[in-house]
């Protein structure tokens, strides 16, 4: 998500709308004398005319021993069952934890983003469903199919190859990431959402021409410093420490034999507190192929 497989910031990098093109994302390895750890960016919605792979991407792949993504547990009905659990709030519509100005921009933005049903559809959600389906809506009726995502689609190939597939988090934990934030915080997310719709496809064509090029300045330019700027403990919570405990996991994992390839959120490798800079914290240094 950039939660349903991204989170927050992330999530907008994850959804995009793009055109065909040949893609060349950024491949990270991580080595030590007995063990390798590739790390790689994804997105979660992709036309299914664009070609991603690469010689280096297929050489990582075929050496790694196992592969890691955000969650695997991830199918439609457990999703659904946790989204009636941690996202409904039958007692208390959204309206009434909105003030006038919000209720304002939660009405355009669901005109904006043709969400079917318009605000009315919103008001059982708590705020942050609220906010990641107004972030969703515009490009799944866009023709954008989760199914084709860059994660989905690695999971395929390793599991073909008889290779184990695991998650770096549950989607229960992906969920309540969100859930468990303070309504303040949650709120801030749905206004985030706001300015996400009103920006419309153009800054997400400029998020997926930086992920083609493997541009880590432009993806956290783009994705992370308004969320940073605007909301700071959202920032921590749902982008730092996320980094900061997949960057102690690999450190782990380094201490033992093998090669493993691991695929997360590409906004998860740029920024100031990207994964790679939280490894190098651990002293384990990594390089882009």
């Amino acid at each position: 998500m950039k939660l349903f497989q991204h989170i927050g910031a992330a999530l907008v990098l994850s959804l995009l709308l793009v055109t065909t093109a040949t893609a060349t994302p950024g491949l990270w390895v991580a080595k030590n004398d007995h063990a390798t750890v590739y790390l790689f960016g994804t997105v979660h919605l992709l036309p299914s005319d664009t070609n991603w792979s690469s010689p280096e991407l297929d050489k990582a792949l075929r050496e790694s021993q196992r592969l890691s993504i955000e969650i695997v547990d991830d199918d439609a009905t457990s999703m659904q069952t946790l989204v009636m659990q941690y996202g409904v709030d039958l007692s208390q519509p959204l309206s009434s934890k909105l003030d006038d100005s919000d209720q304002r921009s939660l009405e355009h933005a669901a005109e904006t983003a043709k969400l079917p049903g318009g605000a009315q559809t919103l008001q059982p959600m708590r705020p942050w469903l609220a906010a990641l389906t107004l972030t969703m809506a515009p490009l799944i009726q866009a023709g954008l199919d989760p199914n084709l995502g860059v994660d989905k689609l690695l999971k395929a190939r390793m599991q073909k190859d008889g290779k184990p597939v695991d998650g770096l988090e549950t989607a229960e934990q992906q969920i309540r990431m969100l859930a468990d934030l303070p309504e303040a915080m949650q709120l801030d997310f749905l206004r985030q959402s706001f300015k996400e719709v009103a920006e419309g496809p153009e800054k997400l064509r400029g998020l997926i021409d930086a992920w083609r090029d493997g541009d880590t300045t432009t993806i956290a330019r783009i994705e992370d410093e308004d969320i940073r700027k605007e909301s700071p403990m959202l920032y921590q919570r749902l982008i730092v420490e996320r980094n900061q405990a997949w960057a102690k996991m690999i450190a782990e994992r380094m201490q033992q034999p093998g090669v493993s390839f691991i695929a997360v959120g590409a906004g998860h490798l740029a920024g100031p507190d990207s994964v790679q800079v939280q490894l190098k914290r651990l002293g384990i240094d990594v390089r882009q192929e």
